[in-house]
């Protein structure tokens, strides 16, 4: 793929993740943001964070079902632009609906399960952020960051538990959300596997011809 694709490519990245902002923007100026402007602010930057996350892990399972891999490179600037919605939807919380209320916003980390598990997911994107500089990368070596970057699965789970409890009755999306990462992690785990059997077959036959010469 040539320099310009690639920027191209990048390009239509950013207008396509930015377009969710633009959309809200749009509606809180033409006043459609329902009977609970805050509520609905909060609930499209969540969901918007969550199918980001879902992006970004997407890209690597579309290399390894159809051994396509240019879209691999797109994984973090995807990665991080769900850090930002889920930023977003954070200073949502604190500034517009408890408007600073460190008491009360304590009292439901603790006494709510959804935002209990929300706040971790939140917590855990914030080393992942800051290590996704190629810097960082050096500095940390593969091995680690890879061992470090394996936490956005955990990240895509406690959405996925954050999604399902805040969820009111009727909605069925939050389902389909926990599907697509069951199956987006399924297909990770399907390779690990496989690798490992690869691997472990072709020590054997490396090892083969030792065994065959051994003495009797």
């Amino acid at each position: 793929m040539s320099r310009r694709t690639r920027i191209a490519f990048k390009a239509s990245v950013w207008v396509l993740c930015l377009l969710p902002l633009v959309v809200l923007a749009y509606r809180a100026v033409t006043g459609d943001l329902g009977a609970n402007p805050i509520s609905f602010v909060t609930n499209w930057l969540g969901q918007w964070t969550f199918r980001l996350l879902l992006a970004a892990l997407a890209l690597t399972p579309i290399r390894i079902l159809f051994g396509i891999s240019w879209q691999v490179s797109l994984r973090r600037l995807v990665g991080l632009f769900a850090f930002a919605y889920a930023c977003l939807h954070f200073c949502v919380w604190i500034v517009v609906d408890h408007f600073f209320d460190w008491h009360q916003m304590g009292a439901d980390i603790l006494k709510r399960r959804y935002i209990t598990v929300g706040m971790l997911a939140l917590t855990l994107l914030v080393p992942l952020a800051v290590t996704s500089t190629n810097a960082m990368l050096k500095r940390l070596g593969g091995m680690a960051w890879r061992r470090l970057h394996r936490l956005v699965y955990v990240v895509g789970v406690l959405a996925s538990l954050h999604f399902l409890w805040l969820a009111k009755k009727g909605r069925t999306d939050q389902y389909l959300y926990a599907t697509i990462l069951t199956l987006l992690l399924g297909i990770r785990a399907w390779d690990a596997v496989r690798r490992a059997l690869r691997k472990r077959r072709q020590q054997q036959t490396a090892g083969a011809p030792g065994l065959a010469e051994a003495p009797h």
